[in-house]
Formats: structure tokens, C-alpha cells, sequence
């Protein structure tokens, strides 16, 4: 049963997770150049293109965040099985995986969803770019995050069961 939980929970981590950080590290750049004022008035072919790009990108991290809390259930489950509960290295890693989904949630999805439906006042001040550094930064700690976690995942210091 530990080896079934644990396949299910590796390919949730790899299926659902590797899509959002991909997804939302090349939504700025998609959303950028969607932004009124970014490019030549004249080329609204390619915004147009950019701006549903960017959209389908902000799907894409919205519904696999969903999707992403098999991650962590079936991360328990098999800690359960393996009697690992209590140790440092998952600890640390529910910790960080809190905080990534934290991130997540709280901070990008809501910035990508701002910067979709964000008007021509938006280009104010160099507003689009500011966003999205914004945005690419937080993405950044989003990836450092699961980084440290699958890190921990594969050398789990302290641990008695082995490897």
C-alpha cells in the first residue's frame, strides 16, 4: 500500500505542480505584452494572441492548484504508512508546501487575474511592468519553494527509514 501511495503521490507532484510553475512563470510575459500601450497600436493581432495566452495560463494555474491538494493528502498518507509523521524533513516540507499553496493562492492567481482584466488606466506609471516583475518574483519564491521541498523529499536528513 506505501508503494501505491507514494506513486500517486510522486506523479500528482510532478503532473499537477511542474504545469503551474511552467504556467505561471510564462504568464508575465504574456500578460505584459497583452497590456494596452505595450506594443505598436497598430498590432492588435499580437495582443490579442498574447492576452489569450495569458488566459489560458491563468486556467491553467486555477485549476491544477485545485488538482494540487492530492499532493500533500497523499503525501500524508503515505507518511502515515511509513511512520514518518514526526520528522524534521516533513515537518519542514508540510511547512513549505503551506506556504507555496499560500503564495499561490493568496498572491499569484490574484495577480494574474488583475492584470486579465486590467484596463487602459492600468498603463499609468509603467503599471504593466511593475505587476509583472511583481508577479514573476513571487512566481520565483513559488518555484524556490516546491525546489526546497522536493530537495528535502529526496535527501531527508535525520531520517530513519533509510536512503
Amino acid at each position: 500500500m506505501t508503494k501505491l501511495l507514494l506513486s500517486i503521490h510522486v506523479l500528482a507532484a510532478i503532473l499537477v505542480v511542474g504545469p503551474i510553475a511552467v504556467a505561471a512563470s510564462l504568464f508575465p510575459r504574456y500578460a505584459r505584452q497583452a497590456a494596452p500601450g505595450e506594443m505598436d497600436p497598430d498590432a492588435t493581432d499580437e495582443r490579442t494572441s498574447a492576452s489569450s495566452v495569458a488566459a489560458v495560463l491563468h486556467r491553467i494555474c486555477r485549476g491544477y492548484a485545485v488538482a494540487g491538494v492530492a499532493v500533500p493528502v497523499f503525501g500524508l498518507a503515505t507518511a502515515i504508512q511509513l511512520g514518518v509523521l514526526t520528522d524534521v524533513w516533513l515537518i519542514s516540507s508540510l511547512v513549505l508546501t503551506a506556504m507555496a499553496a499560500a503564495v499561490l493562492v493568496l498572491a499569484i492567481l490574484p495577480r494574474q487575474q488583475r492584470m486579465l482584466t486590467a484596463g487602459p488606466d492600468m498603463v499609468v506609471d509603467g503599471a504593466p511592468q511593475a505587476l509583472a516583475a511583481r508577479l514573476a518574483m513571487l512566481t520565483g519564491v513559488f518555484n524556490l519553494l516546491w525546489a526546497i521541498v522536493v530537495v528535502l523529499m529526496i535527501v531527508r536528513p535525520g531520517s530513519t527509514t533509510g536512503a
